[in-house]
């Protein structure tokens, strides 16, 4: 594939205080030297806000999708359809790339991705990183054993079982064929990668490119990565 577009779709509800971080991270990968002949696409899907998540997002130069479902799932995949519609080039030439609104990914994330789908894989899944932690006694080495010990060694990279939102990429023409973003509450990103792999997608899991996210303990989703982490932390000052 030689994508000619990139669209950047982001859920956010009530991250007016994160947002802006997150947005800087994507403008920055999104002006990468290797992208200098793509269109780049940045949408936010404002769902079901009352702060100024809109107005953040706006201010940033992002193209903004007013939605009030809270349903991270609606949201990826309205914020994936507004961005193709928009764009107007082909899916067979659009390539989608996820991240979240607590997330901070790096200069060259998009430029990774582009090489990757250049080289022929329909979807990259990548991993996420913390870079501050709350002040949990362990919580840190716990996650990283369970994170870390999961990866089996495969051939020239690192499987991982993995799927994050935030850290996600895939062929828009591959992604309409095996359905899209689900309207589900939480998983919507597992469920996609899930349909790619059932239906022999090239899909590469690498933990090359990995993306910053947030380790608040109250999280926006339900029984996401911020869920798993609180659950975690339960369980260390348990102990």
């Amino acid at each position: 594939m030689t994508p000619e577009a990139i669209a950047v779709v982001i859920p956010a509800h009530n991250e007016e205080a994160l947002l802006s971080g997150a947005l800087a991270a994507v403008n920055d990968a999104a002006h990468h030297p290797a992208l200098a002949d793509l269109q780049v696409m940045v949408v936010v899907a404002a769902d079901a806000c009352v702060d100024d998540t809109a107005e953040v997002a706006g201010t940033a130069g992002a193209s903004v999708l007013n939605l009030g479902s809270q349903n991270p799932g609606k949201a990826r995949a309205a914020a994936v359809q507004y961005a193709l519609a928009t764009l107007g080039t082909p899916a067979s030439a659009t390539w989608i790339a996820s991240t979240d609104a607590d997330s901070i990914v790096p200069p060259n994330w998009l430029a990774f991705q582009l090489d990757q789908a250049r080289a022929g894989w329909e979807a990259v899944v990548g991993t996420v990183t913390v870079a501050r932690w709350p002040p949990v006694r362990r919580l840190a080495d716990r996650h990283h054993e369970l994170y870390y010990a999961s990866r089996p060694a495969g051939g020239e990279f690192w499987l991982h079982p993995h799927v994050h939102g935030a850290n996600l990429g895939v062929a828009a023409g591959t992604y309409q064929q095996v359905g899209g973003f689900p309207a589900l509450p939480v998983g919507e990103d597992h469920a996609l990668v899930s349909a790619l792999e059932q239906n022999g997608r090239r899909v590469l899991r690498t933990p090359d490119c990995p993306v910053e996210t947030s380790s608040r303990l109250r999280p926006r989703a339900v029984g996401g990565f911020g869920d798993h982490l609180a659950q975690l932390a339960a369980e260390e000052i348990m102990h």
